[in-house]
């Protein structure tokens, strides 16, 4: 059993209050992790504006998870190079850059070199494999069938 915890931020004093509401308003939002700049997704992005807009109104915030499951661990979801997953991929360096780029698979950035984690080329895969079966089973093409024209 994963043990939660709630974690309780109080209200910021009025200086600190009134610059995060200049802040956000300005519309640019920029996150970063350990001084690497990182895009959220939709849903992380929306949780985060949320959060920083109540405590830009002088509110208290409590943060919980309400997920069941564990995070994943770093261990069992490393991040790799993109040689690391383009080779875990069976793919070229330049289709992977080509895949991130498209956002087809995401990518972290570390200062300026893309990180990949290895569930998301695990899914990229997963679906490649899926497609592929879903093409054979229901494509039987006239020409390559064997029969003839009339």
């Amino acid at each position: 059993m994963t043990q939660r915890t709630t974690v309780t931020t109080p209200a910021l004093p009025g200086k600190e209050a009134k610059a995060l509401v200049r802040a956000l308003a300005a519309g640019d939002v920029t996150v970063f992790v350990d001084g690497t700049a990182l895009r959220l997704p939709p849903a992380a992005r929306d949780a985060v504006l949320d959060l920083l807009g109540r405590l830009a109104a002088g509110d208290s915030v409590s943060v919980s998870s309400a997920s069941a499951e564990p995070a994943p661990s770093p261990v069992h979801n490393p991040l790799l190079t993109t040689s690391q997953a383009a080779a875990a991929a069976g793919i070229s360096h330049t289709y992977l850059r080509n895949l991130t780029d498209a956002g087809v698979i995401p990518v972290e950035y570390r200062g300026t070199h893309r990180r990949i984690r290895m569930s998301d080329i695990e899914s990229w895969l997963h679906a490649q494999r899926a497609a592929a079966a879903a093409k054979a089973a229901g494509h039987a093409t006239p020409e390559f069938s064997g029969g003839t024209d009339t």
